[in-house]
């Protein structure tokens, strides 16, 4: 039976999947260039996933980070 600690009724596991939900829109958004056309969206889902910041892992905080950033320079998003 897989053990998870309750937080504010909600799972590790949970709050993990609302992570990669929400990170994978957020990439998603970016690849997609919506970040130039559709800045307040993006803002929105940044934070969203934001919320989250102690759990998330550093690459996912260098991500947000480096999107904000691209939002913020209007620069092109390239994989």
């Amino acid at each position: 039976m897989k053990q998870c600690t309750k937080l504010h009724g909600t799972t590790m596991t949970g709050i993990k999947e609302k992570i990669n939900n929400r990170m994978d829109m957020l990439q998603y958004m970016m690849e997609s260039q919506m970040h130039l056309t559709e800045g307040g969206k993006v803002l929105d889902q940044i934070a969203s996933v934001s919320k989250f910041w102690s759990a998330l892992s550093e690459e996912d905080r260098d991500y947000i980070e480096c999107a904000r950033y691209a939002h913020e320079h209007q620069l092109g998003w390239k994989v």
